[in-house]
């Protein structure tokens, strides 16, 4: 059987993983030929969310860093020193419906990174506001114009990668623009992507993600991965994954 690790960077999201965590297809996977893994990289819950992770067979990770960026890059880092085949995350407060990691499994079949559209796809009610909804189709037009390769939504925090794909990868995000930034890596480093439309429920619990401010440091990241394509520690040689 071929060996899946489903990520979920987790800073106090004990009410998102209450509910997503049963609703993971364990055994949906078992019959598609995938050994499937579930971890939390946390980072530094006060709340109940390395427990309830425990009590549901996850493994729980400590973040290197600060911020969604520095746990995506630790979970990578994670997952390539164990050697796993492939790599689905999410985010941990309920945006996104767990049983569509199928789809994502058997799409990165030929696939080397899968992204999950939510502006193609199905959105709850009230699940994005209006300003979230223009900001997001805002910079994925921006991302698809300086990039000349086609995404349909920029800022999904649902994606799957192969093994090879997250090996090339080159990053160093440490916030909310990791997602532009695996983008662009993406496209330096020609790895092939594929988008499949997904639901977007509300939210549970309090949102971490500023409208204005994060969405203004998500275009700089756009800027500057055009301007410099590595990283500058992947140029001095330090690596692209190490965080400090």
């Amino acid at each position: 059987m071929k060996n899946l690790v489903v990520l979920l960077p987790t800073l106090d999201e004990e009410y998102g993983l209450r509910k997503i965590l049963p609703q993971i297809p364990r055994q949906q996977l078992t019959t598609l030929g995938w050994k499937t893994e579930v971890w939390i990289v946390d980072g530094g819950s006060k709340d109940l969310s390395v427990e309830i992770a425990k009590q549901h067979d996850c493994k729980v990770i400590k973040q290197a860093g600060y911020g969604k960026g520095a746990a995506m890059r630790t979970g990578f880092s994670k997952f390539l020193a164990l050697n796993k085949d492939a790599l689905v995350m999410l985010d941990a407060d309920g945006t996104y419906d767990p049983a569509e990691i199928t789809d994502f499994v058997t799409m990165l079949e030929n696939n080397e990174v899968v992204i999950g559209d939510r502006l193609r796809g199905k959105i709850e009610p009230g699940a994005m506001t209006r300003v979230n909804y223009f900001g997001n189709h805002m910079l994925t037009w921006v991302a698809s114009a300086l990039y000349g390769v086609n995404t349909n939504d920029l800022c999904t925090g649902y994606w799957g990668f192969t093994k090879s794909a997250i090996a090339k990868l080159k990053l160093n995000s440490m916030r909310f623009e990791i997602e532009a930034e695996m983008y662009a890596s993406c496209v330096r480093e020609k790895i092939t992507i594929v988008s499949i439309p997904i639901s977007y429920r509300g939210r549970i619990g309090e949102a971490k993600l500023g409208s204005i401010v994060d969405g203004w440091i998500i275009f700089k990241k756009l800027i500057v991965r055009r301007i410099f394509p590595h990283p500058v520690e992947v140029v001095t040689g330090k690596g692209n994954l190490d965080i400090d």
